[in-house]
């Protein structure tokens, strides 16, 4: 009696064991590793969208370009998971996945956006900062 639970016991662990597939990667930041725990919302909304972005004329005021509010009090809401005015494939902040997020690809100046690069008239989003911006995609865009 006591040989058929555990053989029914032993099934179910081999099932468990075996279904769990392959452990899943940890997305790659820019430079091929892990991104830097340190690219948080806090920061990309400091340092990239309130110099950069949240002008009147721009994406401030009471009418923000593409309906894309991005001051510190709507910038989350206005960009993870929306999705693109200009390509309605992407969203604009797409967690996880950079290459599927519209607005990197607009600051970046990707051949495959339309209209111009961000900042419009302005200075280019320097290396560090296009780092902080794909880090924190890639980190899942956290609202912290």
């Amino acid at each position: 009696m006591t040989e058929r639970p555990l053989r029914v016991a032993g099934i179910v662990i081999g099932l468990i064991v075996t279904s769990c597939g392959s452990p899943k990667q940890l997305p790659l930041g820019p430079g091929g590793g892990t991104p830097d725990p340190n690219a948080t919302f806090t920061r990309v909304e400091a340092e990239i969208l309130a110099p950069s972005c949240a002008l009147t004329g721009c994406h401030a005021g009471a009418a923000p370009q593409a309906g894309m509010d991005l001051t510190a009090s709507a910038a989350f809401g206005s960009i993870v998971r929306v999705p693109s005015v200009e390509r309605g494939d992407l969203f604009r902040i797409d967690p996880g996945d950079p290459e599927r997020s519209y607005l990197v690809k607009k600051v970046r100046g990707d051949a495959d956006i339309s209209g111009s690069a961000m900042p419009l008239g302005g200075t280019p989003l320097s290396t560090q900062r296009l780092t902080l911006l794909t880090d924190w995609v890639l980190r899942g865009a956290p609202r912290d």
